[in-house]
């Protein structure tokens, strides 16, 4: 059912005051003391719905939405003018958007390989970002995406929205008080029923589309037929495969929940099992993380077969010396470690809050616009909030570094003070790309 703009902004403000959030530095020069003027780029799935999001938001106005592709720009135009007083402006260069001042925060949702460029040169430009996860196509991307918001003093919010959902907090919080006692191991998994891709073929770019600006930064290839709007996600040249398009929520909470920032060590098994096709990550795989103070957290990928466990596709567990603790979307359940095991707490998710793991727009609107409103009241008044680039970029390296141990085969080793891979040249080779001459992001 969709939801009227008076009950999304409802929920949002009730949800939002009972967050724990962690602090980070606000920098507010030169905006204004109310409205907020945002620009969105990426606008066919994810995109269209934080657009909606936004636009919905108090004090908040969508003045450009853009996309190389005109299918779906002209759809985010007319969705985002059903919700607010101003037609927003079209464009599908974001550089021409970013020239104009008016523009306070650009909120990126593109494909992989723009994330952080795309960022960089935003608040290069002076605007604060909302980036969609995963931050960066690479890790160096990452490093450069927390230089550049300390360099220009900007906010970057990633779009990991568990950090803002108020169950999760206190569970994370409770968890961190002692709740299951030392938390030592923790488990995450994400199951979908993804269909084959096929072995794509060069073909002549369809006229509704930039092919020139969807690769942007990206070293220049030919079109070919199965790549665009989605099938991207699957190629190393633009994508993350599902370890960063899914696997980021998972592992960011194991993360959060066990107080940790770098592995000391990282291995993966898996490969493309389910279908013969041109997909170039795991379909199924697994990623395990040891930390150096007797931890290790578990990470399982199943794209291509979706029977859930737990009754869900999607979820975590942590384990204990005095418990388990299960969280599922917006809540968890707390289980004794005795026998017989029990339930000993359950805290339910709102029934409008339901998230889908098969639906690639998902969150709802009422747990996404938590998260778009503590990015907002950062920007207007310094509030602390919940996902500053510093950690996004941490949980982010960690599915990094997942998938460079699989593509390599290899354990890695891992320096505890940065996350960098330890005595292997060849696995650091794969720390950072190779960009289009002239598109290199730089701070």
């Amino acid at each position: 059912m969709k939801k009227t703009r008076r009950h999304f902004i409802k929920n949002t403000a009730l949800a939002t005051g009972a967050l724990a959030l962690q602090p980070i530095p606000i920098f507010t020069q030169g905006l204004p003391s109310k409205q907020i003027n945002v620009a969105v780029m990426g606008v066919r799935s994810r995109g269209l719905v934080l657009a909606e999001n936004f636009a919905q938001m108090p004090d908040t106005r969508i003045t450009h939405v853009c996309d190389v592709d005109q299918r779906y720009l002209e759809k985010a135009i007319g969705a985002v003018a059903k919700l607010q007083k101003q037609t927003p402006a079209g464009e599908k260069d974001i550089r021409k958007i970013l020239e104009n001042k008016e523009v306070d925060a650009v909120v990126m949702a593109t494909p992989d390989h723009w994330h952080a460029p795309g960022a960089i040169m935003a608040v290069k430009a002076g605007k604060h970002v909302y980036l969609e996860k995963p931050c960066s196509h690479n890790p160096q991307e990452g490093e450069l995406l927390i230089e550049a918001e300390k360099k220009y003093n900007r906010l970057i919010q990633m779009g990991n929205q568990r950090r803002s959902w108020d169950n999760i907090n206190r569970c994370m919080d409770e968890l961190r008080g002692g709740l299951i006692g030392k938390v030592y191991f923790a488990k995450g998994w994400y199951a979908n029923d993804r269909k084959p891709i096929g072995f794509g073929k060069v073909a002549p770019v369809p006229d509704y589309l930039d092919w020139d600006l969807w690769q942007g930064p990206a070293p220049r290839v030919d079109y070919r037929d199965n790549l665009h709007p989605y099938n991207w996600h699957w190629f190393w040249h633009w994508g993350t495969g599902e370890a960063l398009n899914n696997g980021t929520h998972e592992i960011d909470v194991m993360r959060w929940g066990m107080g940790v920032d770098y592995p000391s060590r990282v291995v993966a098994s898996g490969g493309r099992y389910h279908y013969d096709d041109d997909w170039e990550f795991p379909d199924t795989m697994t990623i395990n993380y040891d930390f150096e103070d007797g931890r290790s957290i578990c990470w399982e990928q199943r794209s291509c077969n979706s029977y859930s466990s737990e009754g869900d596709g999607r979820g975590v567990i942590f384990y204990g010396e005095k418990g388990t603790v299960v969280v599922q979307g917006n809540g968890y359940k707390v289980y004794n470690n005795q026998r017989p095991i029990e339930l000993a707490q359950e805290i339910k998710q709102p029934p409008q809050a339901q998230d889908s793991s098969t639906n690639t727009a998902s969150p709802d609107a009422s747990l996404d616009g938590v998260h778009i409103k503590n990015f907002l009241d950062g920007i207007r008044t310094g509030n602390k909030i919940s996902s500053p680039i510093d950690e996004g970029h941490k949980s982010i390296l960690m599915c990094q570094l997942g998938n460079i141990a699989w593509k390599t085969g290899r354990v890695l080793h891992i320096d505890q003070r940065n996350g960098r891979i330890i005595g292997d040249p060849e696995a650091m080779a794969h720390w950072g790309r190779g960009y289009e001459p002239g598109w290199e992001p730089t701070v």
